[in-house]
């Protein structure tokens, strides 16, 4: 039974691992091919992971199994969010399909100043710094 369910996490992880590599190559744009390799990717590391620890069973491998998985819960969509950020302040372009494009009202190209929304009259006034560009 236990090498069946181990078999199961381990094929369904592939596989979600497999979608996420068709996303990359199928999605239009950068954003919705971040959105694709974060999840599909790190459920299939989290399944594999599982079945790791349920394969050898010991102590140290299972907490090493589960301080992986952890480890891709934590960073995979932080490093998601900022390859995509990234990506739109460099300009790439977004797919002709996207409904909402929230940063660009706060978002001015020329000067990469990113505003939140919140500003006053007094905190939304350009200081400029010693070492900006003249």
């Amino acid at each position: 039974m236990i090498e069946t369910i181990k078999g199961f996490l381990i094929l369904t992880g592939a596989v979600f691992m497999l979608l996420a590599a068709l996303g990359i190559l199928r999605l239009p744009d950068l954003l919705t091919r971040m959105h694709a390799t974060t999840k599909a990717a790190a459920l299939g590391v989290i399944l594999i992971m599982l079945s790791v620890a349920m394969h050898f069973g010991e102590v140290a491998v299972v907490a090493r199994a589960f301080a992986i998985i952890v480890f891709v819960l934590m960073t995979a969509p932080v490093a998601a969010h900022v390859i995509g950020r990234a990506g739109y302040f460099v300009g790439s372009k977004l797919w002709s399909g996207t409904v909402k494009d929230e940063l660009r009202p706060n978002y001015d190209p020329l000067t990469h100043e990113l505003k939140s929304g919140l500003e006053t009259d007094i905190n939304a006034v350009h200081k400029p710094r010693d070492n900006d560009p003249q």
